[in-house]
């Protein structure tokens, strides 16, 4: 006999929608929380728990760490697509975002950024230490209610911008000593303070006519000519180079750290100066990319150094 065909009455048509716009929810709210950004983020927090770790690391007080910060992460990134959300509209590059294209609400989005926020600070005080706690709500205020409105007043938005961008690699160096104020500990806050000026400028640059349309004042968007973008970018890049010195001058890394961090950064310089030289979409790509496997590598670099 031949097989029956399968009919789908209307509660399974119901079922099947449910579980439909339950998947198409989940991945708005992942996109919510800015997997790249997340990321980095994550492997930034591991830099600095590693380099202020005795040896042996202890593994739960770093995966603690890194679920708490990256948690506090997600949720200022949630915050961000709710208050951003008109100006998001705008560009063709956000238009599709979750919020701005009304998948989501903005009550919907602050609901979890919050909840994000609150979870990650509320595990990290017990687990960790309420140092690094208050340094993760710290980060959340300055990216969500400093950078962000600055980001439509002036182009210092960036400058701003990397405070917040480089706390988790305090963070991580807090959760692992209970010391804010260790010199190592800042000097990897300057590492990844520094490293977000060429990577967010070549954005910029690639972007310079989005963000006219949503209205950001980003440097890029008076600058014709990108000559003022491209110098501060290899302003970023050198102070880069400087910046990764520093651990070593603290007798924090050895000299084989030295040497591979000098010549990784020499490498990122030189993709900036092509940039600069240039100023096209293509190079600012270029080095957007470049900059975006700089952290890992780096981070590689200290874990090796550290264990080694």
């Amino acid at each position: 006999m031949p097989p029956k065909r399968q009919s789908f009455g209307p509660r399974s048509l119901s079922a099947v929608g449910a579980i439909s716009s339950l998947e198409r929810d989940w991945r708005d709210y992942l996109i919510l929380t800015k997997p790249d950004i997340s990321f980095l983020v994550s492997i930034s927090t591991l830099a600095g728990f590693v380099l202020g770790s005795p040896a042996p690391v202890s593994w739960f007080k770093l995966l603690a760490t890194i679920l708490g910060t990256t948690l506090a992460a997600a949720g200022a990134c949630a915050l961000n697509h709710a208050v951003e959300a008109d100006r998001d509209a705008r560009m063709k590059r956000t238009a599709s975002r979750p919020v701005a294209a009304g998948r989501l609400t903005s009550r919907q989005a602050y609901a979890f950024g919050l909840s994000a926020v609150v979870v990650s600070v509320s595990w990290l005080c017990p687990t960790v230490n309420p140092l690094t706690a208050i340094l993760a709500a710290v980060t959340v205020v300055l990216y969500v209610y400093v950078y962000t409105p600055l980001k439509s007043r002036t182009s210092w938005n960036t400058v701003v911008g990397t405070i917040p961008g480089a706390l988790p690699a305090l963070g991580g160096y807090v959760a692992a000593t209970n010391d804010l104020f260790s010199p190592v500990g800042w000097s990897l806050f300057l590492v990844l303070a520094f490293w977000q000026l060429p990577h967010f400028y070549s954005l910029a640059w690639m972007y310079r006519k989005d963000y006219g349309r949503g209205d950001f004042r980003m440097i890029s968007v008076a600058d014709d000519s990108g000559r003022h973008t491209a110098l501060a970018a290899v302003a970023g890049s050198v102070a880069l180079v400087l910046a990764t010195a520093v651990p070593f001058l603290l007798h924090a890394a050895s000299v084989w750290y030295l040497a591979g961090a000098t010549l990784l950064g020499l490498w990122l310089l030189y993709k900036t100066v092509q940039f600069a030289r240039e100023r096209s979409a293509v190079a600012a790509r270029t080095l957007l990319k470049a900059s975006i496997l700089y952290i890992p590598v780096y981070v590689a670099l200290l874990v090796v150094d550290h264990v080694l």
